[in-house]
């Protein structure tokens, strides 16, 4: 009778499952109860929502900053290579000093008024449409047509500008907040979805495609992240480990101030770091808006 007793003792049943199935048998196993991958996930949800609480008000300013960056360093560089820039496009496209010369001063001019503009929060729709005409201009000018993994780039950075056309959209409407519309898909979600989209082609060129256990692990990585982020799964969560992700790379493979002036390879670094950490704003963009409308997130909201 006192053999199959199932009484409570010590706040466990007698009858004691193995360890390995019930906590109270992992207590007196002397084992610490292991974290399922959906409570590892949903911590790590958690931490994020809690740096949004923290930063909420610095990093869309941080975002814009990121975003811009790489504008803002090509329209100084046009100042202090004003000659270089002008030879370039009078000899590759036999336009003559003038035309030429006019081509550089708009693409700076452009590109600066633009960047004052988007961290001043004036006029960005107007901005993010001249930003546009330089990266369409600068793909023709350049020939960046022809190189895919320069016109991917762009197309990024076109994706990014998006996001800021969207952001300046959802503030334009704030002030309707509590006015029924009918506004289930609207443009600004579509504009999300295809920044998001245009994002994935940034993290395209940065995969090594080589054999290597670490190199495959990081490219697989990689794109699960940024896959999550184009359809909008988890995305707040998966975009800012791609902003940490990017950020670490950025730092380790496009560190142009290692690098003398002088030498070639110093612009080319240059010119990636601030291409990648115009992304990176982008990333962080979709981190403060969120994935939209037209998202997996979304969804889940009305299942």
């Amino acid at each position: 009778m006192g053999g199959d007793r199932t009484g409570p003792v010590s706040g466990c049943p007698v009858a004691t499952p193995p360890p390995s199935l019930g906590l109270c048998g992992d207590r007196e196993a002397g084992l610490e109860p292991t974290m399922a991958p959906s409570d590892l996930m949903g911590a790590a949800e958690d931490l994020a929502d809690q740096f949004l609480r923290v930063t909420k008000r610095y990093l869309p300013h941080l975002a814009h900053l990121c975003l811009i960056s790489t504008f803002l360093e090509d329209g100084i560089r046009m100042w202090f290579q004003w000659d270089e820039q002008r030879d370039y496009i009078n000899i590759s496209w036999g336009s003559g000093p003038i035309l030429a010369t006019l081509f550089v001063l708009v693409n700076m001019a452009g590109q600066l008024a633009g960047c004052v503009l988007v961290l001043a929060r004036k006029y960005v729709p107007y901005a993010c449409f001249g930003l546009f005409g330089i990266i369409f201009m600068q793909t023709i000018a350049y020939s960046i047509l022809w190189d895919l993994k320069f016109l991917m780039r762009n197309l990024a950075l076109g994706g990014g500008l998006l996001l800021l056309l969207a952001e300046s959209r959802s503030e334009g409407k704030s002030m309707f907040a509590g006015v029924p519309t009918v506004d289930d898909i609207s443009p600004r979600q579509y504009m999300q979805l295809g920044g998001r989209v245009l994002l994935v082609l940034m993290f395209m060129t940065l995969l090594h495609l080589e054999l290597g256990a670490f190199t495959i692990f990081q490219d697989i990585f990689g794109m699960a992240l940024i896959i999550l982020v184009a359809i909008g799964f988890k995305t707040k969560l998966a975009a800012l480990t791609l902003v940490v992700w990017l950020l670490v790379i950025n730092l380790v493979q496009n560190a142009f101030w290692t690098v003398s002036p002088a030498r070639p390879l110093h612009d080319f670094l240059k010119y990636d770091f601030f291409q990648t950490m115009s992304v990176i704003g982008g990333l962080l963009l979709v981190v403060a808006l969120g994935p939209g409308g037209v998202s997996m997130d979304e969804h889940k909201k009305k299942w």
